[in-house]
């Protein structure tokens, strides 16, 4: 069989997508650091050889991103994005696909399972308190126990979160809370309300608690699985 000439990449990448991309990498060789000076758009113009305008439009992109913060009179400056913040700007349920969607709910309920030992490690006595506080709530407030209550799962896992004492973990939390909001809905539609747990047996925040006061990171990660259970189910789409 006769050798073919193999056919190389089609360039497709516009002029500002290059100077975008030789910026950044001009950012890593030189290893800036937050509050570093940037060469104003005139030099960077003549150094890459093209025009302001362009230059200027991969700027833009690059501050939209965080990477770049301009002051009047002080010039550009690099600086560390914020990456959550970027996240947060663009994470709208009713603007998403069903495959985002699944994905980021995914990501919630394996952040929940993996944060135990950190729970364990820095939880303190002023947060049990305000724990059981919670839980005293949603005795009084007397719902169904073998279903979520969603203002109760929002107010039990936020501190869970808070606890971990991981700012962004918490901004992941406040940020997901839309998508969790979301399939919470779409579950209770899905099982008009009701689910049977494979122990027969709903774990509740109480149990929860209870397994943070006296378990171990891993009877709470068991005790989790079973608690988000249905969202597991749903996930996995599971076979009865």
């Amino acid at each position: 069989m006769k050798n073919r000439e193999e056919l190389g990449p089609i360039d497709t990448l516009s002029l500002v997508d290059k100077v975008e991309m030789r910026l950044m990498q001009y950012f890593k060789d030189n290893n800036l650091k937050p509050g570093d000076p940037i060469a104003k758009e005139m030099d960077l113009s003549a150094s890459l050889g093209v025009s302001r305008t362009v230059v200027r439009e991969a700027l833009l992109r690059l501050r939209t991103l965080g990477f770049i913060d301009s002051k009047k009179h002080k010039g550009m400056t690099f600086q560390e994005p914020d990456i959550i913040n970027n996240f947060e700007r663009i994470l709208e349920p009713n603007l998403l696909g069903e495959k985002t969607l699944k994905s980021l709910f995914e990501l919630r309920l394996i952040l929940e399972m993996g944060m135990a030992d950190f729970l364990f490690e820095y939880v303190s006595e002023e947060d049990i308190e305000e724990l059981e506080q919670i839980v005293a709530e949603e005795a009084a407030a007397n719902y169904n126990k073998n279903k979520f209550s969603l203002d109760k799962e929002i107010a039990f896992h936020g501190k869970l979160y808070q606890i971990s004492r991981n700012r962004t973990l918490q901004r992941f939390q406040d940020l997901l809370l839309p998508v969790f909001e979301y399939h919470y809905q779409q579950q209770q539609l899905k099982n008009n309300g009701d689910y049977q747990y494979s122990s027969g047996e709903f774990v509740n925040h109480k149990m929860l608690l209870d397994h943070l006061k006296t378990g171990t990171p891993d009877t709470f990660r068991n005790a989790m699985r079973r608690h988000l259970e249905p969202h597991f189910d749903q996930i996995f789409l599971k076979k009865k």
